[in-house]
């Protein structure tokens, strides 16, 4: 079987994982304007992505929250080596949420939630200087999470689903920094999929020993996306044997990694005040290579070699009057890219990231939430080092400033 390296013809799953380029925390207003904070914190339905043991501590029989995001993020790239630069065009990302609980009794309680904590859409200018490697991606994404809540003791809970993702993605790259057909237009790829799906789990435990502190603890597994019904077309390229591709379409195969995450944290009440704390583990060391096989036996070998990484959040709750409440945080995320390995299409560094927001009470049923978040990414110089052109290693290297910000607004209801 022929090999190729055409680096980042898809990468799937380094785009899956973060909204714009960046990872980006959009699963719920009130714990986006906590920092993220959510393991031990119940404040509603919510709780059902943060950790599903929290749905039976819920006061109310029924619960319900919706919303959805703005995300607006940008990248800049500089070589000043070379004297080049530019900068992303990314239209503005919208990620949404809908989370529903129902009490059967004090101890059990079932839930759904339909969430997109993947979607993103990233444009580089056409023929800008790293086009060999992306030029633009779009991606969609939706899991689908049914969840049980049980109270085993008086102060012990557990809780747990399984989750069904659907994605789909839309990705465009040059062929190389050269190629061009017989006009002079540059060799083109194309590479489509939908309906892309992939199974995992998630289990949760809280602990309650009074009414100040609230311990709790997520685990969410391992999901293996499997792409095999794609489509790539190839456009532009000359009409000679020695070409790599032909023009028009061929049908691919991958299976691209969602990585395991481990979040432990604890909360804190005293008063109308609330302090939370999370730690959250992602193992992005599953992510070692995206590997495409084509339906005419070229296979696309692509090594990403990814870190596990951390990330640490804050997050406060102050209850102002009996209808307003108001929140803030903070968390620092650690980037999973190693040197050597920095690919444009996630030139992300580790980031620090500030929220606030709060949530105002209509009526006893109603309420609306509200949240806002700035990411600011540590400027980095990098490169990416697994690129080859006619057998010669051709590493792309330069400057990346990135920034980003999300505005959020929902609802919440309860009876």
């Amino acid at each position: 079987m022929n090999k190729i390296k055409i680096f980042g013809l898809l990468s799937l799953m380094s785009v899956m994982a973060y909204a714009g380029g960046y990872r980006v925390s959009t699963q719920s207003n009130k714990q986006l304007a906590m920092g993220h904070t959510g393991v031990a914190v119940v404040n509603s339905a919510d709780i059902l992505f943060f950790n599903p043991a929290g749905l039976v501590h819920l006061e109310n029989k029924l619960n319900i929250s919706a919303g959805g995001f703005g995300v607006i993020s940008q990248v800049q790239y500089q070589n000043t080596d070379f004297g080049t630069f530019s900068e992303t065009d990314s239209p503005t990302g919208t990620p949404i949420y809908l989370y529903a609980s129902y009490a059967i009794s004090d101890d059990l309680a079932f839930g759904l939630g339909i969430y997109t904590p993947y979607g993103s859409n990233v444009t580089w200018p056409t023929d800008w200087q790293g086009s060999h490697l992306v030029n633009e991606i779009e991606l969609s994404a939706i899991f689908i999470q049914p969840t049980v809540s049980y109270q085993i003791f008086d102060s012990v809970s557990i809780g747990g689903g399984p989750i069904l993702a659907i994605g789909g993605v839309k990705f465009n790259r040059n062929a190389n920094r050269t190629l061009t057909d017989e006009n002079g237009d540059r060799s083109n790829i194309e590479i489509e999929d939908s309906g892309v799906t992939g199974i995992g789990w998630t289990a949760g435990l809280m602990f309650t020993p009074n009414d100040r502190f609230t311990f709790g603890f997520n685990y969410r597994s391992l999901i293996d996306i499997e792409s095999e019904d794609g489509e790539a077309t190839f456009t532009n390229f000359p009409n000679s044997n020695l070409s790599p591709f032909q023009n028009g379409t061929s049908g691919f195969t991958a299976t691209l990694p969602l990585p395991a995450e481990l979040t432990v944290g604890v909360s804190y009440k005293w008063d109308k005040l609330l302090l939370a704390f999370d730690y959250n583990r992602a193992f992005w060391s599953e992510y070692e290579s995206l590997d495409l096989v084509f339906e005419s036996g070229f296979e696309s070998i692509n090594p990403r070699n990814y870190k596990d990484s951390s990330t640490y959040r804050f997050g406060a709750q102050y209850t102002a009057t009996d209808k307003l409440v108001v929140r803030a945080g903070y968390y620092f995320d650690e980037s999973p890219v190693t040197s050597g390995f920095f690919a444009p299409e996630t030139p992300r560094g580790d980031s620090d990231n500030y929220t606030f927001g709060l949530s105002y009470q209509l009526n006893p049923k109603f309420a609306i939430d509200a949240s806002f978040l700035y990411l600011k990414f540590k400027e980095i110089t990098e490169s990416y080092t697994g690129y080859t052109e006619n057998g010669v290693p051709a590493p792309f290297a330069g400057a990346y400033k990135s920034r980003g910000i999300v505005a959020g607004l929902g609802i919440t209801y309860s009876m």
